[in-house]
């Protein structure tokens, strides 16, 4: 039988796995968008810009469906995702946050990173 305190770990475990998705999903989205706003024909500036937003976009949507499925990875697995995760939105927050209007989209990657932050304090 499972100890309260076992489930209240279960409990957090899977909440923060779930608020971690949650941000990885709303910043590939905000990301996806500056990217599809971004003129591809554009200065060096924009091209950086769009490209930051396809591989955030990309990466956050590979780390939600890590956190989504019932996949096989380990623990370490994980781990190795999601701090891949938090480095490009850290990464990308630092691009964003040059570019007036992208503000939004900063912040969306700033509030992934702390998400993967916050769910690697769970695993052991």
């Amino acid at each position: 039988m499972t100890s309260t305190t076992s489930q209240q770990e279960l409990f957090r475990f899977l909440e923060d796995r779930f608020a971690c998705a949650q941000a990885c999903t709303e910043c590939a989205r905000t990301c996806a968008l500056r990217a599809s706003l971004v003129d591809p024909d554009g200065t060096e500036q924009q091209e950086l810009l769009r490209r930051k937003g396809i591989m955030c976009a990309e990466v956050c949507d590979a780390t939600c469906r890590v956190l989504s499925e019932d996949n096989r990875l380990d623990e370490a697995g994980i781990r190795v995702q999601l701090e891949w995760c938090r480095t490009v939105c850290l990464e990308s927050a630092h691009v964003f946050d040059r570019h007036p209007g992208a503000e939004e989209t900063a912040q969306a990657c700033r509030d992934c990173a702390r998400a993967c932050t916050d769910f690697m304090a769970t695993l052991s």
